[in-house]
């Protein structure tokens, strides 16, 4: 369980979007929590991807999601493409592992 102090503008968002989804103030935040999650850690990926301090393939990992998709959320964002020879080899090693698995 989790508590947490809310503005009232807030609040009163989160009434309209119970109302409009016809359901209760918990399944309304954790839905709005979960989605906030998702989408924190593509940002971060992506801004540690910019970095240049992960790959690709680690950026999609630590995201939660596909290399084409994280790809396709750095496009959207104009993040450029740092990939170079020795990324792809490294995520090819890492990818023939996992499927070793």
């Amino acid at each position: 369980m989790v508590a947490a102090r809310l503005p009232e503008g807030l609040v009163s968002d989160i009434k309209k979007i119970e109302d409009a989804e016809q359901t209760d103030r918990s399944t309304v935040l954790r839905k709005l929590l979960y989605k906030a999650v998702i989408d924190w850690k593509k940002e971060y990926a992506a801004k540690l991807y910019s970095d240049g301090t992960i790959t690709l393939e680690r950026a999609a990992m630590e995201a939660g999601i596909s290399v084409r998709e994280m790809m396709e959320y750095l496009k959207q964002k104009r993040i450029p493409t740092q990939y170079n020879l020795d990324d792809l080899e490294e995520d090819m090693k890492n990818f023939y592992r996992r499927i070793a698995k």
